[in-house]
């Protein structure tokens, strides 16, 4: 059942730890996904220091950034959490289009589907609640999201972050003293896969994922989502 909340003021961090412990304490089983992003470590820093044993995983595609990888490792050491890898049952060599080429330059929406919805759909049937950090002011898909939304299989997804703004990220990062991805400071501020993630664009930084193929979402938080 999905809880009747829904936050339109900023969800500060107690009241973050006050709803998981809320959903544990139902007997809920969580899980959280992150990308290892700059503006994804306040979520995972707030799990680690709640002292809440839910396990963070990583949506390893194979194509990630080697510093994402890198990053994603120092974040496990210095907070002090295990982060576990899922993977696409595909092996790489069969995803290809049938002109010999790899799917994330012919059929991005299919390759996402096989790396990212797929697996996360696995976790799904084995979890009854799903924490991930979207933001109401990413793009125009997540404006419509709730804090509370079903999200298939049986599950729910619960967006702890999903009123903070840009500035309560980084301020919150600023005020605990966190690392930051190795790419920021290379002109990378929304960071995915390596073939499809190039350089901030000036006004809308998620522009810079499948840059020119009118794709804004991986699927994760369309196909996996239930309005």
């Amino acid at each position: 059942m999905v809880h009747n909340l829904y936050f339109r003021t900023t969800m500060q961090v107690e009241e973050i730890i006050e709803n998981i412990n809320k959903l544990k304490n139902e007997g809920k089983s969580l899980f959280v996904t992150s990308s290892f992003q700059t503006h994804s470590i306040p979520l995972i820093h707030i799990i680690a220091r709640s002292g809440l044993d839910i396990p963070v995983y990583c949506l390893n595609t194979g194509f990630l950034f080697p510093e994402t990888l890198a990053f994603k490792d120092e974040l496990a050491k210095e907070f002090d959490i295990e982060i576990r890898s899922i993977f696409s049952d595909i092996p790489k060599i069969q995803q290809r289009d049938s002109l010999g080429n790899m799917l994330f330059t012919s059929n991005p929406d299919y390759c996402c589907q096989i790396n990212k919805v797929k697996p996360t759909e696995n976790l799904l049937k084995t979890h009854d609640v799903w924490i991930n950090g979207v933001r109401r002011d990413q793009n125009a898909n997540r404006k419509t999201m709730k804090t509370f939304q079903t999200a298939g299989q049986g599950a729910m997804r619960f967006h702890p972050m999903l009123e903070w703004s840009g500035k309560n990220i980084f301020d919150y990062i600023k005020k605990h003293n966190l690392p930051r991805h190795p790419l920021d400071e290379k002109g990378y501020s929304s960071i995915g896969c390596e073939p499809c993630t190039r350089k901030a664009m000036p006004n809308d930084a998620r522009e810079a994922r499948w840059f020119g193929m009118n794709k804004t979402e991986c699927g994760l938080h369309t196909d996996l989502v239930e309005k």
